[in-house]
């Protein structure tokens, strides 16, 4: 309640014990991390993939951002061109880091629904990993009721657990918009 009334130039403490459910300790060790997002979901990646201990824990980490309309890309710029030169993470990135966006409603060169996509292979074609499987990838998710729905059913399917706090898993999800 207080942060709505932060302004800039005010001091904030931000402690460095991390909680919630997207955090890369709530998953088992994997080669692939996958960060499946719609819409403004993509925020807490946003700091995953600035993270050096992310691309520590796994050989590639896949940032899929799945939106309405091209213009809601809006840190795709970012994502592709200024991380990739960071100074202290740029090598990382260009090594490990994947970006798939894609677009439900006008033409652009990725086009789909994420559950779509994955569930008909063909953005595992497209990135050149192979499909989704339990024992080696891991999953966050954090995006619309609909998407964290679907995509749970899609990777529970394929035998996945989902990780909390104590217990890690094969994935994991945002709750703070997921329906009762």
């Amino acid at each position: 309640s207080q942060l709505q009334h932060v302004k800039a130039g005010d001091k904030v403490l931000v402690g460095k014990k991390p909680t919630g459910t997207l955090l890369v300790s709530n998953l088992l060790p994997g080669h692939v991390l996958y960060l499946l997002s719609t819409g403004t979901g993509l925020a807490p990646f946003l700091s995953i993939i600035r993270d050096p201990a992310a691309y520590e824990s796994f050989d590639k980490i896949v940032l899929v951002h799945g939106v309405r309309h091209i213009s809601e890309l809006a840190y795709a710029e970012r994502i592709t061109r200024e991380l990739p030169d960071d100074e202290y993470i740029g090598g990382m990135v260009r090594e490990k880091l994947i970006y798939y966006p894609t677009v439900t409603r006008e033409p652009f060169r990725n086009r789909g629904r994420i559950t779509d996509l994955m569930s008909t292979g063909r953005l595992f074609e497209d990135i050149g990993v192979p499909p989704i499987a339990a024992n080696y990838d891991r999953v966050m998710l954090c995006g619309s009721p609909d998407m964290l729905r679907d995509m749970r059913l899609f990777v529970e399917g394929r035998g996945f657990t989902e990780g909390h706090s104590g217990h890690p898993g094969e994935f994991v999800i945002e709750k703070a918009f997921v329906e009762k």
